[in-house]
């Protein structure tokens, strides 16, 4: 009998460490990018300023890099210390894009980045820039394979059920890698990382802004940061919207539980502007509504319905049983009786095995379970509704605020000429910096927690993944991690304070002249609103 409480933690322990790590893992994979375009500036030009800004972004990369690497090398062994039935079932399939993540990426990023901040002297500008890249592909590269692998998560298909080895195995490699939700899923996340990227350098910017420090400096980086960012929202926003789509046709009780849709509405569905939804009654207290809107964000059309989730659970309720039936006659199947017709019923059935797995965690009996049970299994077969709503609003309600943010500041910056005469709107910009970090934190846990119940989406329940350890074994260990990690948030924060506040090493101060309406270096910028 699995230990509900040591699932409940193993649960927690690896939500910790993955949101932990994923603070470090946007600023990583855009950061890498602007390093490179500031560094591709400087070997086109040849102007030294775009030399000495890549050096000083490329060291808080190096910060920031170090400290993600430090957080993520846990996470891997988690699948065998905590969730180790999930590595025996889905280890022929999960395992090979983090082996190649291992082999490739890693080694290339890890690899390169050692001889970009030691080969400055030692290379031509060429062939630096050339490392540069390699060093900010292999970021992404590796976010890649991570990304494919949890693609396969949300939308397991490429593989099937094995009766002999009671294990998933692969069916089509090429199909896994090149997955409709992996690659969208890919996209989706780095283009997140690119504007959480784009706005520390604008915050930070406006931070040696106001502090009157290195003012052209300032700018330059800025202005990059901007014209980065504006094409990073965009790209979110297109990717956000294939994203969309796909959760739509692969994971309808994930897109029902983001918008509080208990009701299956006439198409097109009204979109959920605010709603406080009570999911044991299946309905919402409060729903205020926008006619049609999700209906044309969520199927690109006015007759296509979007599936309720009362809708949802009676199908699923007919799959627990069929789920059941296969259950039952793999039963039979693996104490001797595989007999033909044992063969082709569990075959007929076998696409349900994973919901006849979910009466292992609802009923005393599994194989014979009442109908309380099943009603039971069916009811908790969908995602949390309350967490993936309101995360899924804190993310568009973010990146929308950052978009405007992002205007104003490019409006004042590179039209107007005066940013640096507004401190409101400079705290403003570094105030925003945490902002997208959020962003990336609840779009993550809508992509984990949409999936619940599920380790695997229909295939594998989170209840059946776990290892054979003790509540304490894991509460201790979450305990452990969490003060270590955050023992590492802490000391990069600090790290990368220090190297804020000392500001870049300008090689050629001639290039830092000021025009007439700027501030110097040395002069604190005019202080009027």
């Amino acid at each position: 009998m699995v230990n509900e409480l040591m699932v409940e933690l193993s649960r927690w322990q690896f939500a910790a460490t993955s949101l932990y790590h994923f603070l470090f893992v946007p600023l990583t994979l855009g950061i890498s990018w602007l390093v490179f375009v500031m560094e591709l500036v400087y070997v086109a030009t040849g102007r030294v300023i775009y030399r000495d800004m890549a050096k000083f972004w490329g060291k808080l990369f190096a910060i920031n890099f170090a400290i993600g690497v430090a957080t993520g090398i846990t996470l891997e062994f988690e699948f065998g210390t905590n969730w180790s039935n999930y590595s025996h079932y889905v280890g022929d399939i999960f395992g090979a894009p983090l082996a190649i993540e291992g082999l490739m990426a890693f080694f290339l990023e890890s690899t390169f980045i050692g001889l970009m901040f030691t080969g400055w002297n030692r290379f031509s500008k060429k062939t630096h820039l050339v490392i540069t890249f390699l060093t900010a592909l292999g970021s992404n590269l590796s976010a890649m394979w991570i990304l494919i692998a949890n693609g396969w998560m949300q939308y397991p298909e490429f593989s099937e059920f094995s009766p002999e080895r009671m294990r998933m195995e692969m069916t089509d490699f090429w199909g896994l890698i090149f997955s409709e939700v992996a690659q969208v899923k890919f996209l989706h996340t780095v283009v997140a990382g690119y504007t959480t990227a784009s706005f520390f350098v604008i915050g930070v910017s406006a931070f040696l802004m106001l502090k009157g420090k290195n003012f052209q400096f300032a700018k330059r980086s800025m202005t990059i940061g901007l014209v980065f960012g504006f094409c990073a929202m965009g790209a979110s926003g297109l990717t956000g919207d294939l994203s969309a789509l796909a959760v739509t046709k692969h994971q309808p009780s994930k897109l029902a539980a983001m918008e509080a849709e208990f009701e299956t509405q006439t198409p097109p569905a009204a979109w959920s502007v605010f709603a406080i939804p009570n999911q044991d009654k299946m309905e919402n207290v409060v729903s205020i509504k926008i006619p049609a809107l999700l209906g044309l964000i969520a199927t690109h059309s006015f007759d296509t319905e979007v599936k309720g989730l009362r809708q949802i659970v009676a199908e699923n309720e007919e799959r627990i049983r069929s789920g059941l039936i296969a259950n039952r006659t793999l039963t039979k199947m693996r104490a001797g009786e595989a007999t033909e017709e044992n063969m082709a019923l569990f075959k007929a059935h076998q696409r349900d095995l994973g919901f006849g797995l979910l009466l292992v965690e609802h009923a005393a009996d599994p194989l014979n379970p009442t109908e309380d049970e099943i009603k039971l299994a069916a009811h908790n077969s969908v995602p949390p509704v309350w967490i993936n709503y309101y995360a899924f609003r804190i993310m568009v309600g973010l990146v929308g605020l950052l978009g405007l943010v992002a205007a104003v500041a490019a409006y004042l910056l590179l039209y107007k000429n005066d940013l640096h005469n507004r401190p409101r709107m400079l705290k403003i910009l570094i105030a925003c910096i945490p902002l997208p970090f959020i962003c990336c934190e609840a779009g993550w846990i809508v992509a984990e927690v949409g999936r619940q119940p599920w380790a695997i989406n229909e295939i594998l329940p989170t209840y059946l993944a776990t290892s054979s350890l003790s509540p304490l074994d894991v509460g201790l260990s979450l305990l452990f991690f969490i003060g270590i990690y955050t023992v590492l948030l802490i000391i990069e924060m600090k790290l990368m304070v220090k190297a804020i506040k000392k500001g870049p090493e300008i090689t050629d101060e001639k290039e830092l002249a000021p025009k007439a309406d700027e501030p110097t270096s040395s002069t604190e910028p005019n202080t009027a609103v």
